[in-house]
């Protein structure tokens, strides 16, 4: 009986906050430990998520989905319909500091893993993690900020196993 392929999975990690560094690690981990292939290619504001120390924070400015009504925070604030615009919002100073800290202590007590832990978990599981290598020059960015593990390449690399993958996410 010959073997099943395993399913590859490519995803573009293009976002560094933390509302959107969740999902690629999250996606590639499952995917990993479901026994699938999966390279995530971090590019332009998600390759931060690569340096050995990170603290991506909320952005809700330009991010029109981010409820009104926190579902995050202690019970008093999960109570509160926030009725602020995001031109307001991401320019109020220390809403950024705020949601974040609400957010990361929401995240904690419902037992979400962080993105750090994530992260080690998509390594231990062989997720390959690819900087792209013109946004590490575009941005003057070194491999020693970067943690151990790490592959560097560019797009063309990287579209060559997309191209073969089952599933490919842009997140």
């Amino acid at each position: 009986m010959v073997a099943k392929p395993k399913k590859k999975m490519a995803i573009i990690a293009s976002q560094g906050s933390l509302d959107w560094a969740y999902p690629p690690f999250i996606l590639a981990s499952t995917a990993a430990a479901m026994d699938m292939e999966v390279k995530i290619f971090f590019t332009f504001y998600g390759l931060p998520l690569l340096k050995k120390k990170i603290n991506p924070k909320v952005t809700p400015t330009g991010n029109p989905a981010m409820p009104m009504k926190m579902p995050f925070g202690p019970q008093f604030f999960q109570n509160i319909n926030w009725p602020i615009p995001n031109a307001i919002s991401g320019n109020m100073p220390g809403f950024e500091s705020v949601a974040t800290g609400l957010m990361k202590k929401t995240f904690k007590n419902k037992g979400v893993a962080t993105i750090t832990e994530l992260r080690d978990m998509c390594e231990l599981l062989g997720v390959e993690l690819i900087a792209c290598q013109m946004t590490m020059d575009v941005f003057g960015f070194e491999k020693e900020e970067f943690i151990e593990g790490v592959s560097y390449g560019g797009a063309a690399a990287f579209l060559d196993f997309a191209a073969d993958s089952d599933i490919q996410l842009f997140i």
